[in-house]
């Protein structure tokens, strides 16, 4: 399997063209991979550890709503907007590859200029408008996931107290998502200069030929990364246990029963909104 494609400069030099769709198949299929190896650990040791750890007492219920609100109109419309962006622009940029032939470019760079704009937004009202650290890696969430380990592997010590607003797995997956992000728009806006557009002028020298492949590189490595986070991501948005997580992003808010059973109430204080 090869990593990246090389090729030969008009000097006769090799350079780096971008990377080898070999890792367009190992993305995908590792994606696979995770969601079969989760149905077992889910369907075999999830309820093992249930069975051994089903104890204490119901968080109390005194000043919490019965609905409450877990993702404003504002947060929903950037998710589904950065979604559907997402999914025309994997469509759109692998498609071609595996085969199926039709006039994408146009439409894939609109989708990445839609993506742009949606991220830009999220930013500013991620960071102005919303709980800005409630997403981030604390150590808090390093301190839970060290609890967790010990649990799953039997030792003392292994009492998992409930999350906050978001679990330690939704913030590494935002993290990733985050990365993968920054390099597919960063590169993809200089990318532009090499197609006709309506925003820019075709500019196929603006870089080295070198530098061009690195752009490309970049970009193709947070392109296949995203085929595995969109496909684990779907996989958790339909899993039954998750529905309700899914639901909020639909309908903004979650019910009481499911905030205690599984939030902790001084990690994620609702009870004055």
């Amino acid at each position: 399997m090869e990593l990246f494609q090389w090729g030969t400069d008009p000097w006769g030099q090799e350079v780096l063209i971008r990377v080898s769709w070999d890792l367009l198949y190992l993305s995908f299929w590792a994606g696979v991979a995770f969601i079969v190896f989760h149905l077992i650990y889910a369907a075999v040791w999830v309820p093992k550890l249930a069975r051994e750890h089903a104890a204490g007492g119901a968080a109390s219920a005194d000043g919490i709503p019965a609905k409450i609100e877990r993702h404003t109109l504002a947060a929903r419309l950037f998710h589904w907007v950065m979604a559907a962006s997402m999914l025309v622009l994997i469509v759109t940029g692998f498609f071609p590859i595996i085969g199926i032939q039709f006039a994408w470019v146009t439409i894939h760079w609109i989708a990445g200029v839609v993506l742009t704009i949606s991220i830009i937004y999220h930013i500013v009202h991620a960071t102005f408008f919303l709980d800005f650290w409630s997403i981030w890696i604390l150590p808090s969430d390093l301190a839970e996931a060290a609890a967790r380990v010990k649990r799953q592997l039997g030792q003392e010590g292994g009492e998992v107290q409930k999350h906050g607003k978001y679990p330690l797995d939704h913030k590494l997956y935002h993290t990733a998502v985050m990365l993968a992000g920054f390099a597919v728009i960063a590169t993809g806006l200089v990318m532009l200069f090499r197609i006709e557009n309506s925003l820019v002028a075709r500019d196929a020298y603006l870089l080295a030929e070198e530098t061009w492949g690195l752009m490309y590189t970049l970009h193709g490595l947070g392109a296949v990364l995203f085929v595995m986070l969109t496909l684990t991501h779907i996989y958790f948005a339909i899993r039954p246990d998750k529905i309700w997580l899914t639901k909020a992003m639909i309908f903004g808010s979650v019910g009481r029963e499911e905030y205690l059973s599984h939030h902790d109430p001084k990690r994620w204080d609702v009870s004055s909104k």
